[in-house]
């Protein structure tokens, strides 16, 4: 799969088939609209085309207010990969782009820059300067440009809507394995080993700290608190661990987020190593203790539930 940063100029560009979102979490209703995306492109030997937006427009105009994330950049254009599109556009979302008319937008963006031939979109799809362009707008467009506009209805379960929404509830309250059934695939963030203060290792329990991309490291995540966990990345297999995605309130108060992972009978320089940590079943929420001695105390606890998990479970 081809990223693109930005608009190309068209002389590089082939005609595609497009769909336009924020696509976090890449979610089953995601995938659903994407796999037709890739099916309508092969029927018209045309490329598969995604635009997304670094950063998401709610976050550019209103960041105290904006979602937590569910997946990184990284991590939802390798979901993206998986289903199979040929290329993503991630567009700088900036002032002049807001400004952009919805006629303008489709002229210079999509028919000039992106020689679109057919758009798919979701049925909440909006576009332009303050969200003036609707589906009907964008249909007539077509109609004037030569492109074709089909509309995707949103993906329901059980009378139940499976959005980025559904999925961050399901993380904020701790339901791990519905925000499983809602993505699809386990839930799992990834990110470099960096090295930290070290202090796990003083408590008996030495700990892969993992970077936060896209400066998840100053924002809420989607999932906190302690965590059955699983590594990717380090060997054939998934290495069993206990995972802590928080804030630290013993022995931290700068206020970043941090994701520590302690894998059991794990004793390698990883260092620089991209891992990707795969949340299984959150044991606790985040605490405040007196002392390191409790601290240590609650960690002994954590690992001890996360070990008898394994060994009573056969998790895949």
């Amino acid at each position: 799969m081809k990223v693109i940063r930005g608009i190309p100029p068209a002389a590089n560009w082939t005609p595609c088939a497009l769909t336009i979102g924020n696509f976090d979490g890449v979610h089953r209703g995601h995938q659903a609209l994407l796999k037709k995306l890739v099916a309508t492109a092969k029927a018209q030997d045309l490329q598969s085309c995604v635009m997304t937006f670094e950063p998401h427009p709610i976050e550019y105009f209103a960041p105290e207010k904006a979602p937590s994330r569910i997946l990184s950049l990284r991590d939802k254009l390798e979901a993206l990969a998986k289903v199979g599109i040929d290329q993503v556009l991630v567009v700088h979302f900036n002032q002049h782009f807001a400004n952009l008319s919805p006629e303008e937008f489709v002229k210079t963006i999509l028919v000039q820059g992106l020689q679109v031939k057919s758009i798919l979109i979701g049925d909440d799809f909006h576009y332009g300067a303050k969200r003036a362009g609707n589906f009907s707008s964008l249909q007539e467009a077509g109609k004037a440009e030569g492109f074709s506009v089909e509309r995707m209805d949103t993906l329901m379960e059980s009378n139940e809507r499976i959005s980025s929404s559904a999925i961050r509830t399901a993380l904020e309250q701790g339901h791990l394995e519905k925000a499983r059934q809602l993505l699809g695939r386990p839930y799992m963030l990834s990110g470099h080993v960096l090295h930290g203060q070290k202090l796990g290792r003083s408590l008996g329990f030495p700990t892969l700290n993992i970077s936060l991309a896209n400066k998840l490291h100053r924002r809420k995540p989607a999932a906190q608190g302690i965590f059955i966990a699983q590594v990717h990345g380090l060997s054939d297999n998934p290495l069993p661990a206990v995972a802590s995605l928080g804030q630290r309130p013993t022995v931290d108060d700068s206020g970043r987020y941090l994701l520590e992972v302690h894998i059991f009978n794990f004793n390698q320089s990883v260092y620089g190593k991209l891992v990707q940590i795969e949340l299984i079943e959150k044991i606790r929420d985040e605490e405040k203790y007196n002392d390191l001695e409790a601290l240590q105390n609650a960690i002994w606890q954590d690992a001890l539930a996360a070990k008898n998990y394994f060994e009573i479970t056969d998790h895949v």
